[in-house]
């Protein structure tokens, strides 16, 4: 514990002597700096990704379990009395906050996407819709089908169970999906800082020989690379993650078309959660330099 305290203080704290141990500049300085910006870059995508596709399920969720709709076929001289006999029914069944047949208009605005909107209802068997919104408690289905059907032959009840289910299990998978891209993106972060570790500390095999002839310990030689390494990551990482933020901020706003595409990014405190994501690539850059500089140490001696 002691170790890993001096480790991580050695980092902010440094020494000059140590720092020139590794070189400020070159070939491993570029490459720690491009892959943590760029994996931070793509890590403030993913999370906005995984966070909108959350709150899409949830949504979802929650309005899809609170709704219903009742389909009223029949004749036209028929619909409208049989429209008035299921709204009857409704307004006496336990779970319905309310219900309304939806006006001439409203339906063919739903029609317009697929029909165009100069399509007249009484060209087509457009059935009468009911929207119906439930309580918290929600209703009996299979219940209101029966009253349903002994009174309303042509009512059909759509509680949305087919479509709810379906798309939640969709959305989560879409959120799992960011959180696998981060844990491949925070990997791949820690391969290239092991690489990069790799080949400053076989650049510098003179050099270390030169200091430990002089009483330069291997702790002593391996807090010099995880200091510039991780530093490297962190500062890579956090011009990434600004300029992942300052993209996501500029993404058109698709409006209500959009569907999925609104609400792409991040909403209220989610704003702060890219400020993890510096952090994360310096405390993989602190481990994985530590680890790859050690290893690499014995292999000199």
């Amino acid at each position: 514990m002691k170790g890993f305290l001096a480790s991580l203080r050695g980092v902010f704290v440094g020494d000059r002597q140590a720092d020139r141990v590794v070189p400020p500049s070159g070939f491993t300085a570029q490459l720690t700096l491009f892959a943590a910006g760029a994996m931070a870059f793509l890590a403030v995508f993913a999370l906005a990704l995984s966070l909108a596709a959350g709150r899409l399920a949830d949504r979802w969720g929650e309005e899809l379990a609170r709704s219903a709709t009742i389909r009223i076929v029949a004749p036209l001289d028929q619909r409208a009395a049989q429209t008035d006999a299921a709204l009857r029914i409704l307004e006496t069944t336990r779970g319905v906050a309310s219900a309304r047949a939806l006006s001439d208009e409203e339906q063919q605005a739903l029609l317009a996407p697929w029909f165009g909107p100069d399509l007249a209802l009484d060209a087509l068997p457009v059935p009468r819709l009911i929207e119906v919104i439930e309580t918290q408690d929600g209703l009996d289905p299979a219940g209101l089908r029966l009253r349903l059907a002994a009174e309303v032959p042509g009512a059909v009840l759509d509680d949305h169970a087919r479509w709810r289910a379906p798309l939640v299990r969709a959305a989560a998978r879409l959120r799992l999906l960011g959180w696998i891209s981060i844990v491949l993106i925070t990997a791949a972060v820690a391969a290239m800082i092991t690489l990069a570790a790799h080949a400053a500390l076989a650049a510098n095999a003179q050099v270390i020989t030169v200091l430990r002839l002089v009483g330069a310990t291997d702790d002593y030689i391996a807090q010099a690379f995880i200091r510039r390494f991780t530093l490297r990551a962190l500062f890579g990482a956090a011009a990434g993650m600004m300029l992942g933020v300052l993209a996501v901020v500029l993404l058109p706003d698709a409006g209500e078309a959009g569907t999925f595409l609104t609400g792409l990014g991040f909403q209220g405190w989610h704003w702060l959660v890219p400020l993890v994501v510096p952090l994360l690539s310096g405390a993989v850059a602190f481990f994985a330099t530590g680890t790859a500089a050690r290893r690499r140490l014995k292999e000199l001696t």
